[in-house]
């Protein structure tokens, strides 16, 4: 227990899945949680459970995709808080499974702006609250298929790519202030996302959880807390020489290479 006690972690689309899950085991871990979304149902129920649980966390309203906003709410946790330590860069949309040549722009430009432009926002407005808390870990939630192609989702792998390596850039230009970046590429994890992806391996759409089993060389896929506890590990100060790192967790999946 008190793995980041006292910090102050913001966590994007931190009301269901991962970022939900992350929400709640920092929680338990001592940090105080500012939970950003636009999903304010959900995200309220997420802060609530929390603060029933003897936490501390608040809920934002926060579209990534909206600069003025951004800047406007992180000044606010600040203000509410009095710092900011850790940043999750968690929100993102999977898009259309179409080929390239199918895709429209407005297709393409809606991934590329929640995943990567929501990125760049974020990151571009927590680093000041950083630099004034004397360092800080920003942890960037990318993909496997931020690292091998696959078939299918060209906007988003290309969104995903494109988070690993605004990580390293980022990680090399604020080491001098101390600040940590790195990106986490999960593999298929039981969230609901996940039931948005139904043709890998020729899965069902009932029941895409058997055919995502079958691919992974342990026997099944992740849970959101497989996720969680590698957000925890790189916001807390366990990993205090880790930078520009990518901590792929996919149950063996990127090793082995198993797409068809």
């Amino acid at each position: 227990m008190g793995r980041v006690q006292n910090k102050v972690v913001i966590i994007t689309g931190g009301s269901t899945g991962i970022g939900q899950a992350a929400c709640h085991l920092l929680s338990k871990e001592g940090a105080t949680i500012a939970l950003v979304d636009i999903n304010d149902s959900a995200g309220k129920e997420t802060v609530k459970y929390i603060q029933d649980h003897g936490g501390n966390a608040e809920y934002w309203n926060m579209d990534v995709t909206d600069e003025s906003t951004i800047e406007k709410v992180f000044k606010e946790i600040e203000q509410k808080f009095s710092r900011i330590n850790v940043l999750v860069n968690n929100a993102g949309f999977i898009g259309s499974n179409k080929p390239t040549h199918e895709m429209s722009e407005t297709e393409w430009d809606k991934v590329m702006n929640i995943n990567a432009k929501g990125t760049f926002f974020c990151t571009k407005h927590v680093i000041p609250y950083l630099k004034k808390s004397d360092g800080g870990s920003i942890i960037n939630i990318s993909s496997i298929h931020g690292l091998i192609g696959s078939p299918d989702y060209p906007a988003n792998h290309a969104s995903k790519g494109a988070i690993r390596l605004m990580s390293k850039t980022d990680a090399m230009i604020y080491a001098k202030d101390k600040i940590r970046v790195n990106s986490i590429h999960p593999g298929y994890i039981n969230t609901p996302n996940l039931g948005e992806s139904p043709q890998k391996s020729n899965a069902s759409p009932t029941d895409p959880r058997t055919a995502f089993d079958n691919l992974q060389p342990l026997g099944h896929i992740g849970d959101a807390n497989d996720i969680a506890y590698g957000i925890l590990y790189l916001a807390s100060d366990e990993s205090k020489f880790v930078t520009a790192s990518e901590l792929v967790i996919d149950g063996g999946i990127y090793g082995g290479r198993v797409f068809d």
